[in-house]
């Protein structure tokens, strides 16, 4: 397991970023040769806060991707288990997940897998607790009758099955989240902690999540630092992975 400590929220970001795109690049996709990029999903695709619009107004449409190519789940399917099961076995067929990127809740979900969810869940329909139906109250103008109850979601086991998974964790409001992730045992009401025992886990976090954890910890993984670095030093390009 990697923990990267940055100092802020924006250079946390970056450090995601260049991460990811390294890692697209050292795996030379092609035509025929696909890197599977894992994401959390959420709301039906036609609401202007669901997952689906946001993915579509911040990343994929600044970048070149066949639509055909992005699978995310669908809310407002007929059936709801169908669409999970079809989604599984799209992710099979596409030879499984390369990178899962995610982040946390204060409370340590991952995706939409609420405390109390089997670590070995898949895709399926899930319940909100009332926490996450307040921190989304936000984008529905505060008004918690506009905010669903229940959402789609990739299972934590979905989650373990990706060859790597980043996480994300910024802000002190989550560092309880982080130090429950990596400083005490594997737990169901914490499902972010079942990433402890996936073979290629990254977490990735800015100063103020760190709050929580024992000095020696962030002061073992700063030392590290440097090798951490030069996993995005150099940055490279496509004509130069190719």
């Amino acid at each position: 397991m990697r923990l990267v400590i940055l100092d802020n929220y924006d250079l946390a970001s970056e450090w995601a970023a260049k991460y990811i795109c390294n890692r697209i690049i050292q795996f030379k996709p092609g035509q025929d040769r696909y890197f599977t990029l894992g994401l959390p999903t959420g709301l039906p695709r036609n609401h202007p806060e669901s997952y689906h619009s946001y993915m579509w107004n911040n990343f994929f449409k600044h970048i070149d991707i066949d639509p055909n190519n992005a699978h995310i789940l669908d809310g407002n399917a007929t059936d709801l288990q169908a669409e999970c099961d079809a989604f599984e076995k799209k992710i099979k067929e596409a030879g499984g997940i390369d990178l899962f990127v995610g982040g946390i809740g204060p409370d340590g979900h991952i995706a939409f897998n609420e405390p109390g969810s089997s670590l070995v869940s898949r895709t399926r329909l899930k319940t909100l607790a009332m926490d996450t139906i307040l921190a989304n109250a936000k984008y529905f103008d505060g008004d918690l009758a506009k905010v669903p109850t229940m959402a789609l979601t990739v299972g934590v086991g979905t989650v373990m099955d990706a060859r790597e998974v980043m996480i994300l964790i910024t802000g002190a409001h989550k560092a309880f989240a982080l130090y429950k992730a990596i400083e005490e045992g594997v737990n169901h009401m914490w499902t972010v902690s079942a990433f402890q025992q996936h073979p290629r886990t990254i977490f990735v976090c800015d100063e103020d999540a760190t709050l929580e954890l024992r000095v020696k910890t962030v002061k073992y993984f700063k030392g590290l630092m440097h090798v951490h670095n030069k996993l995005v030093d150099p940055l490279y390009s496509m004509k130069e992975g190719n």
